[in-house]
């Protein structure tokens, strides 16, 4: 009897189990084929610190410099026909459209007292200047001054912790080196890009009268104007100014002035409020053969001169038409953009050496510069 009951208890036991090793087969498969998980051995990459950069990458100059980058909004009230509110006025030409003119560009701020770099053309004749800092923060600008000839302005905020940028060497430059554009293309907030040196000293492409453009191929874009070139330590080289396109867009070059010009002018704005350059009164030219025929010199290399301004410091000087200017102050001149900077560069009132050749003979000039009027643009 009790072996009878055993076998019934082993029985009853065994058809539990069967019972629920089925259960579990259908609802829960994985429960029976659960096997234990293999890792794979994986090499993944040390991940740089964050002070520590990639190699190739420009992080730390970035935001080493893209701090004192502004962007600066500028707006200016529209101009009212005198006689817009009168009604037959208004019957044939319409509602005159009363909406301010409103600008963008970019600044870079150079001094941590508040002073910013722009363009001249990003301010010009604007009623309103607002300046907003990459921290988001806003301030009014005012103009401390301005240089049309060079296309640079200097602004002045009143505001605390400001950053500067560190002010790089642009005379060091060379074809190929590593640059980076930074300013707030299209508005679109700021902005990065980078590129090469493709060209140094661009002149005569009348954008201004004073040319010796840094040329890249870093993108530049409208909004750009005013914002900064710096190197790949973030140092600045120079201010964005102006792109040659065809669409509007960046076609790869960009040209930016350097930043020793740059900081001239600043100097001078803020310390006299004004840039005072050389003039001494005279019309050149580049030599060319048919000019050189025409004057009967046999000089290659210098600036010839075609006209000098009656009583001007060149003429008192004794420089006459057809004398071809070959150096200023010890330093050749070899076009008529290096005889205007030159020029620019001498103190009024303090004679300079002017290197002279005039039909063969070579001749050594004390000529005293004036200053230079603003309203002239050709001569120097």
């Amino acid at each position: 009897m009790p072996m009878k009951r055993l076998w019934l208890l082993f029985s009853q036991t065994v058809t539990v189990l069967v019972a629920a090793y089925f259960v579990v087969g259908t609802l829960k498969p994985d429960w029976l084929n659960h096997r234990p998980t293999q890792s794979v051995a994986v090499l993944e990459a040390p991940s740089p610190g964050p002070g520590v950069a990639p190699p190739g990458s420009f992080r730390l100059a970035a935001q080493k410099s893209s701090a004192a980058v502004v962007s600066i909004n500028t707006s200016k009230a529209a101009q009212r026909n005198s006689r817009s509110a009168d009604p037959w006025f208004k019957f044939f030409f319409g509602e005159q459209g009363n909406e301010p003119q409103v600008g963008l560009g970019s600044g870079v701020i150079v001094s941590s007292s508040g002073y910013i770099l722009t363009n001249n053309h990003v301010v010009e004749s604007a009623d309103e200047i607002e300046v907003i800092l990459n921290d988001s923060r806003h301030a009014n600008a005012k103009v401390i001054g301005t240089d049309p000839d060079s296309d640079l302005a200097v602004l002045k905020i009143d505001l605390e912790r400001l950053p500067a940028i560190v002010l790089g060497n642009s005379d060091n430059l060379q074809v190929g080196d590593q640059v980076l554009a930074i300013g707030n293309p299209f508005g679109v907030g700021q902005t990065v890009t980078g590129g090469i040196v493709s060209a140094l000293g661009r002149n005569q492409l009348g954008i201004n009268t004073f040319e010796n453009f840094i040329q890249t191929d870093a993108a530049i874009n409208p909004g750009n104007s005013g914002g900064a070139l710096v190197d790949t330590n973030g140092n600045l080289l120079g201010i964005n100014t102006a792109i040659y396109s065809r669409s509007g867009g960046s076609m790869g070059i960009g040209f930016a002035i350097p930043v020793s010009t740059a900081r001239m002018v600043m100097d001078s704005i803020v310390k006299d409020g004004q840039v005072t350059r050389g003039w001494i009164g005279v019309e050149p030219n580049d030599l060319s053969p048919e000019l050189a025929e025409t004057f009967g010199i046999k000089a290659t290399k210098g600036v010839i001169i075609t006209g000098v301004l009656q009583n001007g410091p060149a003429a008192q000087a004794g420089i006459h038409p057809g004398d071809v200017i070959t150096g200023v102050a010890g330093k050749a001149i070899g076009n008529v953009s290096e005889l205007l900077a030159g020029v620019a560069a001498l103190k009024p009132g303090t004679a300079a050496k002017f290197s002279v050749l005039r039909r063969g003979d070579k001749l050594e000039l004390d000529v005293t510069p004036g200053v230079r009027p603003k309203s002239r643009r050709q001569d120097q």
